[in-house]
């Protein structure tokens, strides 16, 4: 007789970065990142019992709000080597500060169709309630899960899991602080089980960015009677701008002329400072209205929001992306047009890879 087949171990790499769930207090007051990723993982209840092997990766011990560009960039290279190794999926550990941002950016550098979920908590292991050791449960099961894959980098929080393009923090200090505004969450964790209940549409991703490459990148938001001196003063220091502009993409008309000539230098993105719904392209006609500016040069973000614009427009600077590519890479990130516009090719799911293959064998 033939020897019975096994089923793969299931294996999650747990990178540990510091923040809020990894922090206690110190000699002083207020607390700080202490606890190793070792630390994280041990205190979570029922993680024995889950039939997944964990592996632990102490990679940085900082708040969230410290993290780099330098310091994502170099985590979805080494998440990218134990995925390539044979992980079943990757878990990063963060401070909340800046996971919409971080786990955008190691979406669009993440090319394997093993997940990569992003997970930190609201409440210090300090406090009562702490929500760590639930979070990272719940997303060592979403990374150890076959419904997880394709889905490019997910954050994990309160058993809701979001799609990284679409996540934001909405609130300082509520447990339930992520949302996806525009979409809602695309699955959930029930009884131990990953439930999807949709799946994105398409991945984008980028190639590595140089680490020689220091693109500035900035962002400024409008404000009632913002003041045009201040585009001026920043402007020169700017290989890139987000505008962060009213509701459907306006700015007061004494921004239109510093706009008009930062954007015939750098590009310049504009996006919309509220919180959900897209930027227009047509609908009004007066100085400083979205029609206005994009004729103006102005670069459309759609549905693409001011924080992940810049993650976005600074990534294709690094990446030393064609200045004649940087508008298409944005009209596709930000729903405005299909993903055969993009400029790289696309990951293809795993799924359809191996339809190719038997197709052609």
């Amino acid at each position: 007789m033939s020897p019975t087949p096994t089923t793969p171990a299931l294996r999650v790499v747990v990178f540990g970065l510091g923040g809020t769930i990894a922090m206690t207090s110190g000699a002083g007051e207020g607390v700080s990142p202490t606890l190793s990723a070792h630390d994280l993982v041990d205190a979570v209840p029922g993680l024995a019992s889950a039939g997944i092997d964990i592996e632990v990766v102490d990679f940085r011990r900082r708040p969230g709000a410290s993290l780099t560009f330098a310091d994502v960039t170099a985590l979805a290279s080494a998440a990218t080597r134990e995925l390539a190794e044979g992980a079943t999926g990757v878990v990063v550990a963060q401070g909340t500060d800046t996971i919409e941002e971080t786990a955008y950016l190691l979406d669009l550098l993440h090319q394997r169709p093993e997940p990569v979920v992003v997970t930190g908590a609201m409440r210090n292991p300090t406090m009562a309630g702490a929500d760590g050791p639930a979070n990272i449960l719940a997303a060592i099961q979403t990374a150890a899960s076959p419904a997880a894959r394709d889905q490019g980098c997910l954050v994990v929080l309160a058993d809701e899991i979001h799609a990284a393009r679409w996540a934001a923090k909405t609130h300082s200090t509520n447990g339930a602080t992520f949302r996806s505004p525009d979409t809602g969450p695309i699955g959930y964790i029930m009884e131990g089980a990953v439930q999807l209940l949709t799946r994105v549409p398409h991945r984008l991703t980028i190639p590595t960015p140089s680490q020689n490459e220091k693109a500035r990148v900035g962002l400024h938001t409008v404000s009632l009677d913002d003041d045009p001196t201040l585009l001026d003063t920043i402007g020169p220091h700017c290989d890139g701008l987000v505008v962060a502009g009213f509701g459907v993409g306006h700015v007061p008309e004494p921004l239109v002329q510093p706009l008009t000539t930062l954007a015939a230098r750098i590009p310049v993105v504009l996006a919309s400072r509220t919180p959900a719904g897209p930027t227009l392209t047509r609908t009004y006609g007066f100085p400083g209205s979205e029609r206005d500016l994009l004729t103006r040069g102005l670069i459309p973000a759609g549905w693409l929001h001011p924080y992940k614009a810049r993650i976005l427009l600074r990534a294709l600077l690094a990446a030393q992306t064609k200045p004649q590519d940087i508008a298409p890479a944005f009209a596709v990130a930000g729903n405005l047009d299909g993903p055969a516009s993009w400029p790289w090719p696309t990951p293809t799911p795993i799924g359809d890879e191996r339809r190719h293959q038997t197709a052609h064998a």
